[in-house]
């Protein structure tokens, strides 16, 4: 069961080659052998598991190929009667009264929770380190980081603890780990999956999306997963259907833009010798490779954090000491109340990102920064969109370098936010992206990201199961830890 994707655990649970007690049994005994080792968790529910495995055994097949495999939600989502921290001190006493819609859906399809994975604290990071419950290890190597926000997620599904994960992108969290830790990361289109129900960074660029093993396992949870959310207002209307009908078929004709300027951008020069031999590998099946420009992207980093900065200062003013989450001791006033619990809730990214989005917002500064910001990311999505007139896909190094080590970054916040720079322009521009294990590049796993048209994910996802069909850097799995 060790290296199985969910579509080989799903055949092996239709052809009675062991049970859904079995199966998440296997599971939660790594978790209990190898979770503290890591620190990928916040919170594991053995009984209540076991209990749903149990109850999905007797009430037998319900159709879907998800049916009885255990799964990890990133802790960002609500899951009722389940504590929904965000990797914070401020939520630290929060239990969700309601599931998202992503945690709905995925166990109407049959699929089982047993955890909640750590993450950076209200998703702002780009390591893993952020965290309240302190820092998750990368499995390949745990004295480096294992990317973020989707730390735990990323390293849940890289060490073997659980089969598949949720993760959710607001510049790079699910990819940027999935390239870390050597795993399939999927950011849908935005709208493509409910965000009700996930607790809000920025809201204009929040996705919620999967890790997995195989690009083959990301279509089979986001057939699960897409569709409009009455609930969710930014939910698209767009229709969503069956993503594995869409990984038949060849690549022969298939047209990939490669920006020139991804060369100019610090890359790694191990990053950039296993991304050749991948982009190699898929000109041998019969794509077309095409240079193409893209000198918008050094831009995104910056218009990025101006507007991700701004809409989280909005959103985490909900969090006052008042009606939920952390409350200070014995404030002399409703001034200290605010202040104290704020100071003491949040840590000092949330802090840095809350105090800068309050700044581009504020009178004088806001036609300086942030509507500038805005006017950037528009032209951003209208390169992207220019670019993918002419050819299918646009391939890039999912980051500039393999997996950092610990604290190499943390107290140089512009160094860590470069790590989004080649993940950014997808949200900024809404667009669709796929991570996909490429090779390694000092023992350390290298990913190739893939951004596709509005709504395509079908096609980001046939070139990578397409890839993955030549290639098994996708099974290679990290040593357990001694």
């Amino acid at each position: 069961m060790l290296n199985l994707t969910l579509a080989e655990l799903s055949q092996g649970l239709r052809n009675r080659e062991y049970s859904c007690t079995e199966l998440t049994r296997f599971f939660l005994e790594r978790c209990r052998m190898y979770g503290d080792a890591y620190n990928c968790f916040v919170e594991l529910d053995e009984r209540r598991a076991l209990d749903r495995a149990q109850t999905i055994e007797k009430a037998g097949a319900n159709g879907s190929p998800l049916a009885g495999i255990p799964l990890v939600h990133k802790d960002i989502f609500c899951i009722r009667g389940w504590k929904t921290t965000c990797g914070s001190r401020m939520l630290d006493n929060f239990t969700a009264p309601y599931n998202a819609t992503v945690v709905e859906r995925l166990e109407q399809a049959g699929m089982i929770t047993f955890a909640k994975t750590n993450m950076d604290e209200f998703a702002m990071g780009s390591s893993g380190e952020t965290s309240y419950y302190g820092p998750t290890l990368n499995p390949w190597d745990r004295d480096r980081v294992p990317g973020g926000s989707s730390s735990g997620s990323a390293c849940a599904v890289a060490a073997r603890l659980a089969p598949a994960a949720t993760g959710t992108d607001t510049g790079g969290s699910i990819r940027q780990p999935a390239g870390f830790c050597g795993v399939t990361g999927l950011k849908p289109t935005y709208g493509r999956v409910s965000r009700y129900g996930m607790v809000a960074f920025a809201s204009s660029l929040d996705q919620a999306g999967s890790l997995t093993l195989s690009a083959e396992d990301a279509a089979l949870m986001l057939s699960a997963m897409a569709g409009h959310d009455p609930r969710d207002s930014t939910s698209s209307t767009h229709a969503a259907g069956d993503y594995t009908s869409a990984l038949s078929g060849g690549i022969a004709g298939t047209k990939i833009g490669i920006p020139r300027q991804c060369r100019d951008e610090a890359l790694d020069a191990g990053t950039d010798t296993v991304i050749d031999e991948a982009l190699g590998e898929l000109k041998r099946q019969g794509a077309v490779l095409r240079d193409v420009d893209l000198p918008v992207l050094p831009l995104a980093i910056p218009a990025y954090y101006v507007i991700c900065c701004a809409e989280c200062s909005s959103n985490l003013s909900r969090y006052d000491g008042v009606r939920y989450g952390y409350r200070c001791e014995d404030p002399r006033d409703l001034q200290d109340l605010y202040l104290r619990s704020r100071s003491e809730g949040f840590g000092s990214e949330v802090k840095r990102r809350v105090i800068m989005g309050t700044f581009v917002l504020s009178a004088g500064y806001q036609d300086a920064y942030y509507l500038k910001a805005l006017r950037v990311r528009r032209l951003i999505r209208e390169a992207l969109l220019q670019v993918l007139s002419k050819v299918d896909a646009i391939a890039m190094p999912t980051s500039p370098t393999p997996a950092f080590a610990l604290q190499e970054k943390l107290g140089d916040p512009v160094r860590m936010y470069l790590s989004d720079l080649f993940t950014a322009p997808a949200n900024l521009a809404g667009l669709p992206a796929v991570s996909v294990p490429a090779g390694f590049s000092a023992g350390l796993p290298v990913g190739l990201q893939l951004v596709g048209r509005d709504f395509d994910e079908g096609g980001i996802l046939r070139l990578a199961h397409r890839y993955q069909l030549a290639t098994d850097w996708h099974r290679q799995s990290p040593p357990a830890p001694e």
